[in-house]
């Protein structure tokens, strides 16, 4: 499709400039290929060269468009090239101020500020602090992380299993489940579809919130009082798993007795994505330490940890990062949190969102290899699994007692009563087969959770009606593709 024709699908005008034939695309691949890291990640699953994008769309250099579902891993709240980001861009660069001030106040800065402290939960936003740190979401949560031990003298720090949070060595520590840092406890993350106790549902949210419970008066089990508890109120790279809004508050209420800070990672679920500015209004919990990134850059790197100012133990002229300072960044920031709040957009995503998830419930009843769909406003998980492979055994508090070290705290065993038969294996190569058809039929999704079995749909909070079930439509389409390439099967098991 030529460049001039099709600008319309973009929602503006484009460059007149045609896409590159097919070769030079082809030999753009071929050359990033020879000269890149193995450790690629994307580039490997989607074999596209975009040259143009606009909203939800993307142009690649043959040509073909694409519904962009993976929103730059969720950085795009307003989609590609959003016109107020743009402009927001072309004031800074037009008015000569710095491009990087360090930490100095400037107006940017203090535009941002303002902005930031307009979208805050009302009882953090009341005495907060904010401290700029390096450019990615790693960095804001070992910046969080060194904030807590500082102001409380721990070193310990309790996470969930399956979080993500970031690629540096101390990051990877607190939210990897392979890691096995001593200060690191792990516990299990509830959730209905695979929960650790063979449970699921108020049973199994109540049994996860007593073993935090277990693990915070923890002296007589070797484990001190740690110096906070990090979650993701919904876990994304873990499989687009929200916690349920009653365990969250129990935790609040948990580490609120016992002085521990909260600390809460919206480094993928801030502003609006999932149907709250921040996902913990959601629960009405105020944390003490909120992890901030991803989308409230508008795009560009940006991140932040937003905290109590009774926290703030940071000696007077310590040294930072380098790049706290992006101003280009932050001005895309302010114009993106702007737009979101005025326009009342993740509202709109609760809204589209839950449609979304509603139709998509379809695939689980059409299709026996999707496992579950769940998510909240527009963060969506597809599961896939093998139906032909055999249920995972239902697992206990007591197993789980035994693997953490705590088997003396007399928990009894739980057993799956009323959701259903155990869930079958996760199937990550089906997974990426259904990534390859949507890809085929010009969507772009992303895949996270159990070994890459969840495919992940991140559209921006822009996304219209019709996207959206253009969306549906190429995803169901690529399911049964897959599944019938694969041998899955196309209808559901009674």
């Amino acid at each position: 499709m030529g460049g001039r024709q099709a600008t319309s699908l973009l929602g503006g005008a484009l460059e007149d400039t045609a896409p590159a034939p097919r070769s030079a695309h082809e030999g753009i691949l071929r050359r990033h290929a020879a000269r890149e890291s193995a450790a690629r990640t994307y580039a490997r699953a989607l074999p596209i060269v975009p040259v143009r994008a606009r909203g939800l769309t993307i142009e690649g250099a043959d040509g073909r468009r694409y519904l962009d579902c993976l929103s730059g891993a969720g950085t795009l709240a307003l989609g590609h090239n959003h016109p107020v980001v743009l402009e927001s861009l072309r004031k800074v660069l037009d008015s000569g101020a710095p491009l990087n001030a360090l930490d100095l106040a400037t107006p940017v800065k203090d535009a941002f500020l303002t902005e930031l402290f307009r979208t805050l939960p009302r009882g953090l936003a009341d005495r907060a602090h904010v401290r700029f740190c390096g450019p990615a979401g790693s960095e804001a949560v070992e910046t969080a992380y060194a904030l807590v031990r500082a102001a409380t003298g721990r070193s310990g720090l309790v996470a969930f299993t399956g979080a993500g949070g970031g690629s540096t060595a101390r990051a990877l520590g607190v939210t990897s489940a392979e890691a096995h840092d001593a200060r690191i406890a792990r516990l299990p993350h509830p959730q209905d579809h695979r929960c650790r106790f063979g449970a699921g549902g108020e049973r199994g949210a109540d049994l996860a919130a007593r073993w935090a419970e277990v693990l915070l008066d923890g002296p007589a089990f070797g484990a001190p009082l740690p110096a906070g508890v990090i979650v993701e109120p919904v876990q994304s790279e873990g499989g687009v798993i929200p916690v349920p809004d009653s365990w969250l508050r129990r935790v609040r209420q948990l580490t609120a007795d016992r002085s521990v800070p909260l600390i809460a990672d919206e480094i993928r679920t801030g502003v609006g994505r999932t149907g709250a500015f921040w996902a913990v209004e959601h629960s009405g919990v105020t944390p003490d330490v909120m992890i901030l990134s991803d989308a409230i850059g508008g795009s560009l790197p940006l991140a932040v940890v937003v905290y109590r100012d009774d926290l703030d133990a940071g000696e007077s002229g310590t040294p930072t990062e380098s790049f706290p300072g992006n101003q280009l960044a932050m001005a895309a920031g302010t114009a993106t949190l702007a737009h979101v709040r005025e326009n009342a957009l993740a509202e709109r995503a609760a809204t589209l969102g839950a449609r979304m998830l509603n139709q998509l419930q379809q695939l689980v009843s059409d299709f026996a290899c999707v496992g579950d769909v769940r998510g909240r406003g527009l963060m969506i998980g597809v599961e896939l699994v093998d139906p032909e492979g055999e249920a995972e055994p239902s697992s206990s508090g007591a197993t789980w007692a035994v693997e953490c070290g705590m088997e003396e705290c007399g928990m009894e065993a739980s057993v799956r009563p009323d959701n259903g038969p155990p869930p079958l294996p996760a199937a990550p190569e089906l997974a990426a087969a259904v990534q390859r058809e949507c890809l085929r039929r010009g969507l772009i999704v992303g895949l996270g959770g159990l070994r890459g079995s969840v495919v992940h749909l991140l559209p921006p909070l822009t996304i219209t009606d019709e996207q959206a079930a253009a969306v549906l439509d190429r995803l169901a389409d690529a399911v049964r593709a897959a599944a019938r390439c694969c041998g899955a099967g196309t209808a559901a098991a009674p």
